[in-house]
């Protein structure tokens, strides 16, 4: 299994970059949201959870690598919503750990990634969990501790509903695009200092 970084020397090292998360861009203006939309600008920072309002599927490889009614998205401004998926709910026998991939989310902690391989090929670093999130603050990531997220640009498809998720911009985010979420989003050239 891979061997985290230190929980409390992590969460030391995110508090400088919680506190200097700049407000939205004074010339930006975000796309209206009707009734039944979400602008990614009402979203909060610190990211919430909520419950993902829609079954969520992942195909990869000629297999349904995950389908849940149970998944939760985490929202956070400017981005698109992550869902994740209890493992429950996944085919785990497609997932592989790798064993050097690790990221750090100031709000989430230490996360680890997973291949997925199936039907004679692989997505790199497809899925990404957090085994023990920080939880320091009243944001409940505790509950997503081992639960899975996916990258909807590197499986064949990413389901939400009957809807098809297009990836967010950029690559680095793992944010689902789906018709009823509003900009403008970052992760697109321009947008890092969002």
């Amino acid at each position: 299994m891979i061997k985290l970084p230190d929980k409390a020397a992590l969460l030391r090292q995110a508090q400088p970059g919680r506190a200097h998360w700049p407000a939205r861009p004074a010339d930006l203006t975000p796309e209206p949201a009707a009734p039944g939309e979400e602008s990614v600008w009402d979203y909060p920072r610190p990211p919430v959870i909520r419950p993902a309002g829609a079954s969520v599927r992942i195909e990869f490889g000629g297999e349904i690598i995950a389908h849940s009614d149970r998944a939760v998205k985490v929202c956070e401004t400017a981005g698109a919503p992550v869902y994740y998926i209890p493992p429950d709910d996944i085919a785990m026998e497609f997932m592989e750990p790798r064993s050097h991939a690790i990221s750090v989310c100031e709000w989430k902690g230490a996360a680890i990634y997973y291949d997925i391989v199936a039907g004679g090929r692989r997505a790199h670093e497809a899925a990404f969990s957090y085994p023990d999130p920080f939880d320091d603050l009243d944001e409940g990531y505790a509950a997503i501790a081992g639960w899975l997220g996916f990258y909807a640009g590197r499986v064949d498809a990413a389901w939400l509903g009957e809807e098809r998720a297009r990836p967010q911009d950029g690559g680095l985010y793992a944010g689902w695009v789906t018709s009823n979420i509003k900009g403008p989003i970052k992760g697109g050239p321009g947008t890092g200092h969002w």
